[in-house]
């Protein structure tokens, strides 16, 4: 299925997005997990950072190790899954499940209309 244009900006802005809200829900979880300030403010950097640099390394477009799409879906997968659950943990099941249904509905199209572009592509 491939999306038109202006709906695949618009998706492919909406993954950016969610993948900031990820971070963010990483960060915010690591000052959470703690009552040491120590610990919470490493937690809220590292936590983020591990996250951050799992997806630059196999996930992004311009990742450094180049993975078949299935490999890439599981790291995204794998990313998402943990920043619902560090939403539920900080903000309950309604941020989670809200979030959890736009990512998915996101990486569904994002993964289908770059199906469909990769068997077309002179077909714009």
């Amino acid at each position: 299925m491939r999306l038109p244009a202006p709906l695949r900006t618009a998706n492919e802005t909406l993954a950016f997005f969610l993948e900031i809200v990820a971070i963010v829900a990483f960060a915010r979880w690591g000052w959470h997990a703690s009552g040491n300030t120590a610990l919470r403010l490493f937690l809220a950097v590292a936590v983020p950072g591990v996250a951050a640099t799992v997806w630059g390394m196999y996930a992004s477009p311009k990742a450094r190790y180049t993975l078949p799409a299935a490999g890439v879906v599981g790291v995204k997968v794998l990313v998402f899954v943990c920043a619902v659950a560090a939403l539920y943990d900080v903000g309950g099941s309604g941020p989670a499940l809200s979030y959890a249904a736009v990512v998915a509905a996101n990486t569904v199209l994002l993964t289908l209309d770059r199906r469909a572009r990769a068997r077309a592509p002179l077909a714009g």
